[in-house]
């Protein structure tokens, strides 16, 4: 069978909800149930019939051409089936992973805010850059990302691990301003430059890095150090898609903080 493929017929004028639009969601129905799905664009719902050329009948390994316009691919993946493959071809709005629960999603464009948002588990890859908030949480809520791996091949915005609670994001670029901010635990690795206030009110968590950042008073020197624990977190990644899986030096400076909430995060820097 060939991967069920949506192709966009013309640019929607308006934001697109494709939340609906995931491998495990479309398991159980038939192409035309498919096609007559309605999808919330602005004010109005069309069936995604009007806005895609919908072809192929594998539901589980799905592939949609996408463009700005598009918010919420691959939200809620794996909620109700355990598995599911989402690959997106070009750039992609809002939310990409929204509350990912398994599964991959893979992006070969660049995401705006919000990617990984909540996400709990699965593996979210990113061929570009993606916007503000990487893995951190909806507006109101105290709980970012919680499980599972992101990698980004390219740079991320602002506030990425913002009130991150477990799992991985490997940025192999550049990272903006407040990264790792309100961090409760997990790692964050940058193999770029980082923005200012960095780990502003982390508390517990790693952060991998590769340049020198620069760092509040509320973080604190403690100097370089051989850690045995790398050797194991290295293991764990050698078989991700990404440079971080070429890991080998556990020789880092090592930084605690942010002591003005009495944090516990560590700042890991390679090199020093």
């Amino acid at each position: 069978m060939s991967a069920l493929t949506f192709t966009l017929k013309t640019q929607p004028k308006q934001s697109v909800d494709m939340s609906p639009i995931t491998p495990d969601l479309l398991a159980d129905k038939s192409l035309a149930e498919i096609q007559a799905i309605p999808l919330q664009c602005g004010n109005q719902q069309l069936r995604a019939d009007a806005l895609f050329e919908i072809t192929g009948s594998d539901s589980s390994q799905l592939v949609i051409h996408s463009s700005e316009k598009l918010n919420y691919l691959g939200a809620k993946l794996g909620l109700k089936l355990k598995s599911g493959n989402l690959t997106i071809h070009g750039n992609t709005g809002a939310y990409l992973g929204l509350q990912m629960k398994s599964g991959a999603i893979t992006l070969h464009g660049n995401a705006e805010a919000f990617a990984a948002c909540e996400m709990a588990g699965g593996l979210l890859h990113v061929h570009g850059n993606v916007g503000d908030f990487l893995g951190g949480a909806l507006p109101g809520n105290r709980k970012g990302m919680r499980g599972g791996t992101v990698i980004i091949t390219g740079n991320a915005g602002d506030r990425a691990g913002d009130q991150m609670r477990r799992g991985m994001i490997l940025i192999e670029g550049n990272v903006g301003s407040y990264c790792a901010s309100r961090m409760l635990a997990g790692t964050i690795g940058v193999m770029g430059k980082m923005g200012v206030y960095l780990g502003f009110g982390m508390r517990r968590g790693t952060l991998l890095l590769f340049n020198s950042p620069a760092l509040s008073p509320t973080i604190q020197d403690c100097g370089s150090h051989t850690l045995p624990f790398l050797k194991l977190m290295f293991k764990s990644m050698r078989g991700l898609p990404s440079k971080f899986a070429q890991l080998e030096n556990n020789r880092v400076r090592r930084f605690a903080g942010d002591a003005a909430v009495d944090g516990k995060g560590e700042i890991l820097v390679f090199g020093e």
